[in-house]
């Protein structure tokens, strides 16, 4: 698959990906909050970060084009309809410029986005994302990719639970888990394997340097993919971060320590 990134990412507000009508909510009152769920979730991934967020914050959720109830798009698509889309919510929800956070493929479509439209974007979140992947970062996730199209997602989605969550949330909310597997499931398969996709390949490092917009980068101590190492670096190149590492964590932040998240983006949007 071609890079779709570094390929064609357009710069100054310039889009040619045609956008759909995803489907999105809005609550709290404040200053706008953008929030960007990641592959085969939904906007509901955001439950445990709403109560101290729409505090502060009008919220804006959505999900993703073929997540949750947005519709199904009509054969493949790349970084650029994602962006697309967001910029259509933003126009819908007419806020002219908006806080943006977005966690593991979310993480990418916001600085994706504050790269096409930096006027728009008063502060980013990355969270649980990936940039400067090494040959052997990238063959271990395209490696996950190749198997879930030769076996099948849901033979091969079980063995990334130990990945998402740590022991101890695996067996004291394994209702979470199961839940978080079945969304996953009930996910079309051609629209996860696309994301998936758009995921493994996208490589931020060409642009990051030029997104301006300041920006909290988040990860869990113990997140296999998108770890400290590759998160040291995202924020070494954006030219106003911060990095927290939150200890003993993985992947799925949002579900496991969503209040400590929301913490940590509210107290990094208040100091700007």
């Amino acid at each position: 698959m071609t890079d779709r990134v570094t390929g064609s990412r357009k710069k100054g507000g310039v889009m040619t990906a045609e956008a759909i009508d995803c489907a999105y909510s809005v609550a709290g009152e404040g200053p706008p909050l953008f929030l960007i769920h990641g592959i085969g979730a939904a906007r509901n991934t955001w439950a445990k970060l709403m109560p101290l967020l729409t505090s502060y914050y009008t919220v804006v959720t959505y999900d993703l084009r073929g997540h949750g109830i947005s519709p199904l798009p009509e054969g493949e698509f790349g970084l650029d309809e994602l962006v697309a889309d967001m910029e259509a919510i933003r126009i819908k929800t007419g806020f002219e410029k908006a806080h943006v956070a977005g966690h593991s493929l979310g993480g990418m479509i916001g600085p994706a986005y504050a790269y096409a439209f930096p006027d728009r974007v008063l502060s980013l979140g990355l969270l649980s994302t990936a940039a400067f992947r090494t040959r052997e970062d990238r063959q271990k996730v395209l490696a996950v990719v190749n198997a879930m199209e030769d076996r099948g997602i849901p033979n091969v989605l079980e063995t990334l639970t130990n990945r998402w969550f740590t022991d101890v949330f695996i067996q004291t909310h394994g209702d979470v888990v199961r839940q978080r597997l079945d969304q996953v499931i009930s996910t079309d398969p051609d629209v996860f394997l696309n994301v998936f996709r758009i995921y493994s390949t996208t490589e931020m490092a060409p642009w990051l340097h030029e997104v301006t917009a300041p920006s909290l980068v988040l990860t869990g101590e113990n997140d296999d993919g998108c770890n400290p190492r590759l998160n040291k670096l995202i924020a070494a190149t954006l030219p106003v971060s911060q990095l927290q590492i939150l200890p003993g964590y993985k992947h799925s932040l949002l579900l496991e320590a969503g209040e400590d998240v929301a913490k940590h983006l509210h107290k990094f949007i208040q100091s700007l």
